[in-house]
Formats: C-alpha cells, structure tokens, sequence
C-alpha cells in the first residue's frame, strides 16, 4: 500500500472516530441522569418518601418490647435488743416480654391512609424532577448548538465582509470607487470581528453550563438536519391541551396530594376524642438470691393478657386546637390546589401559543433567507455594473446572516416550546427527548 493511499484510509478513520464522538441529545440526557446533582436529590428524597409507608403501616401493627435487668443488693439488719447484725448480699434479676396490638385507634388508620398519598406524593415529585431535568438538558443542548451557529455565522459574515473589502480596496486603487466604500467595509469588518470573539466567549459559557449538567467536557455536538421540517402539536385544540393540564399537569396533582393529605389530617386530630382499646400482653420472670419467707432463693414466672380501653376525657383544649389548625392548612392547600391548576392552564397556553407562533415564524423566516440571498447576490451584481454602492453590499449581508440566525434560533425555541407543552400537560417523557433526537443530523 503506497503511503499516500495510508494516509487517505488514516484521515477516513479519524473522521470516522470523530463522527463516532459526536454526541447526541440521549446521550447528554442520560449523561445527566448520572450526574445531575439536582436530579440525584430529587432520587433520594424519592427514596425517602416511600419510607412513609411502611412507617404508616406500621401504627397498625403489633409491637413487641423486650426487657430485662439485674440488680446486686447489700443488706445489714440489726436487732435493737440483741444488738446482733444480719448481714444479707444477694442478686435480684428478671426479664419480661411485653405486646400490644392496636385493636381500634383512629388516629393510626388514618395516618396509614396519609402514608398511602405522601408515598405516591413521593413518586410523583420524582417524575417532576425527570421532566425537569429533560427541559434543562434540551435547554443546555439547544444553547450551545445556538451558540455554535451563531459563532459560525460571525464567522462566516466576517469572511463576507472581509471579501467586500479587498474588492473595495482594489476599486479604490484602479479609481473606480472611492475611499469612503473602503472605510465602510473597513468598519463593518472590525465590527464583525468584535462579534467573533463576543460569539466564541458566549460558545464557551454555553459549553460549561452544559459540562455541570453532565459532568463531562462537551463533545461535538450532533445539530438539526439541514431543512428539517417540524410537526405541529397533536392534537391541534389549545382547549385539549389546556384540560389535559388542569388534571395532568405534575404540579397539579402534587397539590391534589397534599390537599388529600391535609383533609385526613383534620379527621386524625378530631379522633384525639376517641377512646382506643388495645390488646396488651406480658410475659416474665424474675428472680431472687434470698427471701425472707422460704430462707433462700426464689423465681416467679408471671404472665397477663388482657384489654386495655383509654378515654381521652380533657387535655387542656389541645385537641381541638389542632383540630382547626388542620382545617385551616386544609383551606389552605385547597387554594393551593386552584392556584395549580390555574397556572398549569395558562403554562399550557402559553407553550402551545409558543409551539404555533414558533412554527410561523419557522417558516416565515425560511422564506427570508431565500429573499435575501436573492437580495445579496442583486446587491453584488448591481455593484459590479456600478449601480449600488458597496454599503448596499453590506447590508445585504448583514440582513441575510441576521435571518440565518434567527431561522436556526426559531427552530430550536419551538422544539423547547414543544417540550415545555408536554411538561404542562404532564405527559413528557424520555420517548418526547427521542422525537427531537431524530431530528439530529
């Protein structure tokens, strides 16, 4: 194999491993699944919500107490008419065995069925916070693609302008322009270089907010297919879209929890009024190095069972005070729970109104940068024959680099509106982050 064709087929399969590297938008997100430090917390708070379960459980359970003791006693008993002196050293010891099961206490049925809602209260934080964390990482991705796009760009219009330049430079020399399209150029030049390093500092920014997401340096980044066509919402009703969030909507239904929640809590504080009957049963067995009535040592074996009934009769109007302590904070999480539903509805609104305004304008601008090539490639011909000036020129350029830009930004904000729509909803998922993949180059 000649040494040059060594060096086409090394070149292929470095492009190749560079095409390997190049990340795309599952792959960040899974990145930050491992990473995040916010998801992580949201992870073990999840993990600690559902602890309430079994702790609910468990005032209905039996419990069982174990306990035991020894004890070394020392004794000196003198006898005022004989003035003699009994000395007695022994040991006392025991252990005993104690249950109680709950035959009816209100208050731990109700904090059972309250463990029931904090553990499912638990779970649904959690895929909020997976929702969320789907929203930051797309965020993350999309702004350093925007960033890469707009530094492209600046770069691009750079060599533009840098192009229009010499040509004005060498108009000047031959006499066929004067010195005033030079300096224009001169000066759209610099401060296209300005927005160079503006665009490579803001790229930098973008990349490290992304790096704290998923703890990794920012590999190539997969972008949009060139002309990639997005589908509009399905379905195509704002007002679906809006009763979905009303009922569906994670916030909405964290606070539909905590209202539940609150409502038993006014009937366990109530239930401090009502007896509780217990089952209580012991076993034990103790035990003596002397006794006074059999001269020496002695053991006794003692077992009960039996029914332990208490009736809360006045505490000071303790009860009762918790009791509209509760009723309050149940009011109180009632009008939390309307105020999530409001919010969910108009957070509805206004993503699907961000989807359907982005798509407009999506396409609206495509056209712009279709016209204003044509602007550009007229303006450069109309300079040629000496029917524009070369600030025309420049304009020119200005206007279609500024439409590329804001075209690329438009996609991107409407596939963001896209997600935040099923996040409103309550219905986002990884599946939803799959979607947009595809759309990767």
């Amino acid at each position: 194999m000649s040494s040059s064709l060594k060096l086409l087929v090394a070149l292929a399969f470095s492009g190749s491993a560079l095409i390997a590297q190049a990340a795309d938008l599952l792959q960040v997100y899974r990145d930050a699944t491992a990473w995040d430090a916010q998801y992580a917390a949201a992870r073990a708070a999840r993990d600690a919500g559902l602890e309430k379960l079994p702790q609910g459980r468990a005032g209905l359970l039996p419990s069982i107490g174990l306990s035991a003791n020894t004890t070394w006693n020392e004794s000196d008993t003198t006898l005022r008419a004989t003035g003699t002196t009994v000395s007695r050293n022994y040991n006392s010891n025991g252990w005993n065995v104690s249950l109680s099961q709950p035959l009816f206490r209100w208050q731990n049925w109700v904090g059972y069925k309250q463990a029931e809602l904090a553990a499912a209260l638990a779970e649904v934080q959690f895929v909020q916070a997976s929702q969320d964390l789907i929203v930051r990482v797309a965020q993350a991705y999309f702004d350093v693609l925007l960033a890469q796009e707009t530094l492209a760009t600046a770069q691009a219009q750079k060599a533009a302008i840098a192009e229009q330049l010499e040509a004005a430079k060498k108009s000047f020399e031959v006499g066929s322009a004067t010195i005033t399209d030079t300096h224009e150029a001169q000066a759209r030049y610099d401060l296209a270089m300005a927005a160079e390093i503006a665009a490579e500092n803001d790229l930098a920014v973008k990349r490290q907010a992304l790096r704290t997401l998923t703890g990794k340096e920012p590999e190539t980044l997969k972008g949009l297919r060139s002309g990639v066509q997005i589908d509009p919402p399905q379905p195509a009703d704002p007002a679906q879209w809006v009763s979905q969030a009303e009922t569906g909507n994670l916030a909405v239904q964290l606070a539909q929890s905590n209202f539940e929640i609150t409502s038993r809590e006014i009937e366990k504080q109530r239930a401090g009024h009502y007896p509780t009957l217990d089952l209580v049963a012991t076993y034990g067995k103790s035990g003596s190095g002397f006794s006074s009535s059999a001269g020496g040592g002695v053991d006794v074996k003692s077992s009960t069972i039996g029914l332990q009934l208490a009736l809360p009769i006045y505490a000071g109007g303790a009860v009762s005070s918790r009791e509209r302590e509760a009723a309050a904070l149940s009011e109180k999480a009632r009008a939390e729970l309307d105020n999530a539903r409001r919010q969910a509805a108009l957070a509805a609104r206004q993503a699907y109104l961000g989807v359907s305004s982005g798509l407009a304008q999506v396409k609206a601008l495509e056209a712009g940068v279709a016209s204003s090539q044509l602007a550009l490639e007229s303006n450069k011909l109309g300079y040629e024959v000496g029917v524009r000036i070369n600030i025309d020129v420049l304009n020119a350029q200005s206007q279609l680099f500024d439409t590329k830009q804001k075209l690329a930004k438009a996609r991107l904000d409407t596939l963001i509106a896209q997600l935040k729509l099923k996040a409103a909803a309550g219905t986002l998922s990884e599946a939803d982050l799959a979607a947009i993949n595809a759309l990767l180059e």
